[in-house]
């Protein structure tokens, strides 16, 4: 059966976790540099982060800064997609009740604490979500060259099997309500990971209840990725 997860990994064993995603990151490295010779350097750090970046969602729980670490480029490209996201970032703190805004890697990891959260057994959001989605949307609008990974996640009340399905309708409800503030569709991947990613522990109420969310991981498209490369170009000219 799936793993299940009581709590976020302590310190102590992420940091061992990370020593050993980096000497795979080493291995990794090294087998592009032996067999892909004649690819672009972004080409290959993009095909390693990504490897990279499931290996640390998988080993963490945590999928959606995984996917933020395995999408980045890295070097000169990569500051200037921080600075765009640095920017997106402050309008969110200043603009998102409740919601916690991680600035990882070249993203932006969402977690509403309290603005997103679920009844038991309900894919519906509570009212007092919606304002926040309608806030988000203004804020993806405008700062449109980004992709949205869409995590749905449940506590463990039920079988691991319903609340699998269970997940995926959260996930998909907030997608829902981005596309009717007019973000497009087409920047969404939407998923649902059931009970396997706990915040808390699920022991209590509260913990419950704040692992019925959804996190949201916002990357740069290829259009800003080019664009950002493009820059880093010109100021190395």
């Amino acid at each position: 059966c799936a793993a299940r997860f009581l709590a976020e990994p302590n310190e102590e064993v992420l940091v061992k976790r990370f020593a050993a995603t980096g000497m795979i990151l080493l291995m990794a490295l090294g087998l592009f540099g032996c067999s892909s010779k004649t690819a672009t350097g972004a080409a290959v750090g993009t095909a390693t982060g990504a490897a990279i970046g499931a290996i640390i969602g998988n080993q963490t729980g945590n999928t959606a800064a995984g996917a933020i670490i395995g999408g980045a480029i890295g070097g000169a490209a990569g500051a200037y997609i921080g600075h765009y996201m640095d920017e997106q970032a402050a309008e969110m703190e200043e603009d998102l009740e409740g919601a916690k805004i991680e600035r990882i890697g070249e993203g932006i990891k969402v977690t509403f604490d309290s603005g997103l959260l679920f009844d038991v057994n309900s894919d519906e959001l509570q009212s007092a979500g919606e304002a926040n989605i309608e806030n988000l949307a203004t804020i993806l609008n405008k700062y449109e060259d980004t992709n949205v990974l869409i995590e749905g996640h449940t506590d463990s009340t039920g079988s691991m099997e319903h609340n699998l399905e269970l997940s995926k309708r959260r996930a998909q409800s907030v997608a829902a309500l981005l596309a009717t503030y007019e973000v497009s569709s087409s920047r969404f991947t939407v998923m649902g990971y059931g009970e396997s990613q706990p915040m808390v522990s699920n022991e209590t109420a509260a913990g419950r209840q704040a692992n019925r969310r959804v996190d949201l991981a916002i990357m740069a498209n290829d259009k800003l990725k080019q664009a950002a490369e493009e820059k880093a170009e010109q100021s190395e000219g």
